[in-house]
C-alpha cells in the first residue's frame, strides 16, 4: 500500500468507477483481505449478495502489488470479473498506484479453438480412417453449420475462447476444433504454434498481475504437479463453497466401454497386431462385465473386474511404449494420430492402475445412465488432505463467497478444505481466520422463512399431493413470480406437469430450453414460473418483483445410495465423528443457503422463502440449517404466508400501473 493513497480512497475510487456506492462490509472486507496479504496469512471471508465483494478483493490485491490468482467456479463471474470490474477498477486506481495492472483470463487448453485441428482435419477412427469433418458433415446439418461458423469465426476472433462465440455451439462441434493438453502436439512441434490461441493465452497470464481462472484449472494445477498457472504470490478462490466439489471433479477418473473401444481404435493403426489385439480382447472383457454391472459402491473390487482392469493396465502399457517405438510415415498427420491415440490409451492405463493399486483413500463404485450405459468411476474420498497441501502453501490464500458458515461458523467449510478448526495450533496446520461482513439487506424485513411443519414428512417415493397443494396455493397467492427448486429432475418434472394442469400460470422447466434462455424469460414476465434443480439453486439472479416466492420441495440431502457421499460420511462415523451432520447435513445446509439467496437481490426485494418440508422445524439438524441460511423473519404458519404473498403481489401490480 503506497503511503499516498489509504486503502479507503483506492476502494473509494473503484467503487466510484463502477457506478456503485460503498457499503460498510465492502469496507471490512477488503481490509480483512490487505491484512491477510501483507501477513501472508488465510482469510475465509462471507460476503452476503450485494456486497460487492469482487471488489472487496481485488482493489486491496492490486494495491499489494504482487501476481494474484483469482479463481472463481462460473463463467457469469469471470466475465464479469473481465469485462467490467477489472478494466474499471484499473482505470480508477491508476492515478493513485501510479502504474496500470495488466489482467488476463486462462483457462484449460480445450476451451480454446486448435488451429491445427481447424485446418488439418481430425483424426477419425471409423473405418474409413481419416478424413476431413468439415468435408463429410453435411452443410445443411448442425453439425456442418456449426463447423463451419467456426472455421469463419476462426478468421475474427482474438482469443480462440469458446466462451467469446456467441451463439455457442454443441459439444460434438466443439470436439472437432478442439484438443486437451495431454492430445496437444507442444508449440515447438506444431505447424501452427506461433498462432496458438492457448499459448497465447498463457503468454498474457504470464504477464500479468491479475490472472483471473476457473476453480478446475485451479485443481488441475495443484492434482498433476506440472504448473499450469504462472507463479504467483495471491490466491483469491471466489464462490468457494463449490471449491471441493470441482476438485472432486476433477481428481475423479472414469473408465466406459466406449471410451476403452475408442482407445482401441485409435491405437489399432500405430501398433503390431500382437499388442493391438491384447487390448482389443482387454477391452471386450471389460465391456461383457459392464453390461452385468450393478450401480452401487464396491467395497472390495470383484476377482472378475480384477483380472479385467489388470488385462487392461497391462495391454495399455504395452500399446503406450509400442505407440512411442514406431513410425509409420504412410499415416497422414501421425503426429497428431499418434498423440491422440496415445492420450486416449494413457488415460485408460492410468484409471486402471489407480483402481488396481486401490488406494484405502480412494472410492469405487459403478454408475449407469439410461443413455450412455455402464460406467466405472474413482474418486478421493476427501479432497482435504490434497487442499491443504497444496493450497495453503508457499501462499497467502483468501476464500470467498456468500455461503461459508454453515451452522453459525466457518469450521465446517474449513475442514473440507483442510483447515483445522479456527486458532487451533500446530507445525503443519495452516493458520486461518473467519470473518462474516454481513450483508446490506435487512433480511427480516425483507424475507420471510415459511417452512411447512403440517405437511407429510417426504419418503423417498411418493407423489406428496399434499405438497403440491401446498405449492399451488402459494404459487396463486404469489401471483405466479415463483422459483420453484427441486431436490431431483423427477420431481421438478412431476411438479410442473401436475401445475400446468391445474394453475393458469406459465410453468417453464429446466431442460425444455437453454438454462440461459429459461432464466430470461423468467425474468421478463411477473407470471411466469421456473422449475428445476441442481444449477438453479446456485445460477439464478433475478432481483426484482419477478422473483418473489422462492420454494424448496424438500431438504437436499444427498441420495442415500450416492456412492461418494455415503463413503464419507461412513468414514467420518469411524473416525468418531457425525457422519450426518460432517457431509450430509453440510452439503444440505450449503445448498439451502444458496437456494434462499436466490429472493432477496437488491435492497427493494421483498418475498418469501417457502421450504415444503417439516423437517425443517421438527428435526433435531433443522436449527443447524437455519442458521446456515439468511436470517428471514420465520414462521410456520400458512396463512401468514399466503398473506405476505398477496400484499406483495399486490404491491407489485400497484407499482406496475
Amino acid at each position: 500500500m503506497t503511503a499516498s493513497s489509504s486503502l479507503t480512497d483506492l476502494l473509494h475510487a473503484a467503487v466510484t468507477a463502477v457506478g456503485g456506492s460503498e457499503r460498510p462490509g465492502q469496507v471490512t472486507m477488503a481490509e480483512a483481505v490487505a491484512e491477510a496479504i501483507d501477513g501472508d496469512a488465510h482469510l475465509l471471508v462471507q460476503a452476503g449478495t450485494g456486497t460487492g465483494k469482487s471488489l472487496g478483493y481485488l482493489v486491496p490485491a492490486l494495491a499489494h502489488g504482487e501476481r494474484v490468482v483469482v479463481a472463481t467456479a462460473t463463467l457469469a463471474l469471470q466475465r464479469q470479473l473481465v469485462e467490467r470490474d477489472l478494466p474499471r477498477t484499473v482505470d480508477a486506481l491508476h492515478p493513485l498506484l501510479r502504474r496500470r495492472p495488466q489482467f488476463a483470463m486462462l483457462k484449460g487448453r480445450s476451451n480454446y479453438l486448435c488451429l491445427h485441428r481447424l485446418h488439418e482435419g481430425v483424426p477419425q477412427e471409423e473405418e474409413e480412417g481419416l478424413f476431413d469433418p468439415f468435408e463429410a458433415a453435411a452443410p445443411s446439418s448442425k453439425l456442418g453449420k456449426d463447423l463451419l461458423r467456426l472455421r469463419d469465426w476462426s478468421d475474427e476472433t482474438e482469443t480462440g475462447d469458446r466462451d467469446d462465440l456467441t451463439p455457442g455451439v454443441s459439444d460434438r462441434a466443439w470436439s472437432q476444433v478442439s484438443v486437451t493438453s495431454r492430445e496437444c502436439l507442444g508449440a515447438s512441434k506444431c505447424a501452427y504454434g506461433a498462432e496458438c490461441f492457448a499459448e497465447a493465452a498463457r503468454e498474457r497470464a504470464k504477464l500479468a498481475d491479475v490472472v483471473v481462472t476457473n476453480h478446475a484449472l485451479l485443481a488441475i494445477d495443484a492434482i498433476e504437479g506440472a504448473p499450469v498457472l504462472p507463479s504467483h504470490e495471491v490466491l483469491i478462490v471466489d464462490e468457494a463453497h463449490e471449491l471441493v466439489s470441482r476438485v472432486t471433479g476433477v481428481a475423479t477418473g472414469e473408465l466406459t466401454p466406449g471410451q476403452v473401444n475408442r482407445a482401441v481404435r485409435r491405437a489399432a493403426k500405430l501398433v503390431d497386431e500382437k499388442a493391438a489385439d491384447a487390448l482389443q480382447t482387454a477391452a471386450e472383457s471389460f465391456e461383457r462385465l459392464m453390461e452385468l454391472a450393478l450401480p452401487g459402491r464396491l467395497e472390495e473390487i470383484p476377482e472378475d473386474l480384477g483380472y479385467a482392469l489388470v488385462a487392461l493396465r497391462d495391454a495399455s502399457r504395452t500399446v503406450i511404449s509400442a505407440i512411442g517405438d514406431t513410425r509409420d510415415r504412410s499415416v497422414q498427420d501421425e503426429d497428431a494420430v499418434r498423440k491422440q491415440a496415445l492420450a486416449a490409451v494413457e488415460s485408460i492405463h492410468a484409471v486402471a492402475e489407480r483402481i488396481v493399486e486401490g488406494s484405502e483413500y480412494d472410492v469405487v463404485w459403478y454408475e449407469r445412465h439410461d443413455r450412455f450405459g455402464a460406467s466405472l468411476r474413482v474418486a478421493p474420498l476427501s479432497v482435504s488432505g490434497l487442499l491443504r497441501e497444496k493450497l495453503f502453501s508457499e501462499r497467502s490464500v483468501v476464500l470467498t463467497s456468500a455461503t461459508l458458515k454453515i451452522g453459525g461458523d466457518f469450521n465446517g467449510v474449513g475442514a473440507s478444505l483442510g483447515l483445522a478448526p479456527e486458532g487451533i495450533e500446530g507445525d503443519d496446520l495452516p493458520q486461518w481466520k473467519g470473518v462474516d461482513v454481513g450483508s446490506p439487506f435487512d433480511y427480516p424485513k425483507q424475507g420471510i422463512l415459511y417452512v411447512a411443519k403440517h405437511l407429510s414428512q417426504p419418503g423417498r417415493e411418493g407423489s406428496r399431493s399434499d405438497m403440491l397443494d401446498e405449492l399451488a396455493e402459494l404459487m396463486e397467492a404469489a401471483g405466479g413470480r415463483t422459483l420453484g427448486l427441486f431436490s431431483s429432475m423427477r420431481a421438478a418434472q412431476a411438479a410442473a406437469e401436475e401445475l400446468r394442469g391445474r394453475l393458469d400460470l406459465p410453468i417453464l422447466l429446466q431442460g425444455e430450453e437453454t438454462l440461459g434462455e429459461l432464466i430470461r424469460t423468467f425474468a421478463a414476465d411477473a407470471r411466469t414460473c421456473l422449475f428445476g434443480t441442481l444449477s438453479l439453486w446456485q445460477g439464478v439472479d433475478v432481483p426484482g418483483v419477478n422473483c418473489q416466492l422462492v420454494v424448496m420441495d424438500r431438504v437436499p440431502f444427498p441420495r442415500p445410495d450416492d456412492p461418494l457421499m455415503s463413503a464419507r460420511q461412513k468414514a467420518v462415523e469411524e473416525a468418531g465423528g457425525n457422519g450426518f451432520m460432517a457431509v450430509a447435513a453440510t452439503h444440505a445446509a450449503l445448498l439451502m443457503a444458496q437456494g434462499a439467496g436466490r429472493l432477496v437481490r437488491a435492497t427493494g426485494d421483498r418475498g418469501v422463502v417457502a421450504v415444503l418440508d417439516p423437517r425443517l422445524a421438527t428435526a433435531r439438524y433443522g436449527s443447524f440449517l437455519r442458521a446456515s441460511m439468511p436470517d428471514f423473519w420465520y414462521t410456520t404458519d400458512r396463512n401468514q404466508a399466503r398473506r405476505s404473498l398477496a400484499a406483495i403481489d399486490a404491491a407489485a401490480k400497484e407499482n406496475e400501473k
